[in-house]
């Protein structure tokens, strides 16, 4: 496991270190879409821009991919990018065979033109370990997560899913759960504080997801969330909010936390 105050470094940007870093998805269905995107972005006041590859209409043509990927890393040459192809059951927009899943993410490690992948956390434990080992040899991070659009489940059990995170060897440990009311909203937070000042395991994503759990984009200094998201126009999570009005929220409270 990861000690407290670790960070994870890509392309100078330290996460884990001072105010929570933000980040931008592109969730284009197409080239046109992703490059009018990525022309954006580039004017945005972010730190990272995530690919949900899921979106993307020809995900299941991986050359057609890494040749996306490459025109989105020239409009987005210093931009840390994060891969990440969300199946269905874990809230995304397609679902492709662990197989392909697996191949998909070693290919695209292997350009050299991503600097974090995300992987399901409840995907196969054998599947996770070679993805993360795959990460190791091309210098990737890997970030480990599990999504529930249901529920928030028990403080106990979501410390436990970033834990296990940890223990597969993620270099980032994401959680988000959907919360039902403001009790699983500050359950959330519990389990985030928990994992980071307890039992010293960072950086760490996580988030409650939807209008309750919008607190949560915003507060993570204070709880031990080290990474969030907004969006540029179209949302890829419930909850998102514009990344402008997100940067100035984010700074106001990091200018107050104690030093």
């Amino acid at each position: 496991m990861r000690l407290l105050k670790n960070v994870v470094e890509v392309k100078g940007l330290k996460i884990g270190e001072g105010a929570p870093k933000l980040c931008v998805p592109m969730v284009g269905r197409n080239e046109e879409q992703l490059m009018a995107e990525a022309e954006t972005i580039k004017e945005l006041p972010c730190d990272l821009v995530e690919w949900r590859v899921d979106f993307f209409q020809h995900a299941g043509q991986k050359e057609v991919v890494i040749a996306m990927l490459k025109k989105i890393r020239e409009i987005l040459p210093k931009s840390p990018i994060i891969f990440t192809f969300r199946n269905k059951c874990e809230g995304g927009h397609q679902e492709i065979t662990p197989q392909y899943y697996q191949e998909l993410n070693d290919a695209v490690m292997e350009t050299g033109k991503v600097d974090l992948v995300d992987v399901e956390l409840f995907s196969d434990a054998e599947l996770v370990g070679e993805l993360v080992m795959a990460g190791i040899r091309n210098k990737v991070a890997m970030i480990i997560s599990n999504h529930d659009f249901q529920k928030t489940p028990p403080v106990e059990e979501m410390t436990n899913r970033m834990l296990k995170a940890a223990e597969l060897g993620a270099d980032i440990a994401k959680i988000a759960v959907m919360p039902k009311c403001a009790a699983d909203v500050a359950n959330l937070q519990e389990a985030t504080r928990r994992v980071k000042e307890d039992h010293g395991v960072g950086p760490l994503i996580t988030m409650s997801m939807g209008g309750l759990g919008v607190i949560t984009r915003l507060s993570g200094e204070l709880f031990g969330s080290d990474l969030t998201f907004g969006a540029a126009s179209k949302v890829s999570a419930p909850g998102q909010i514009a990344v402008g009005e997100l940067r100035r929220i984010i700074e106001l409270l990091h200018e107050n936390m104690p030093k």
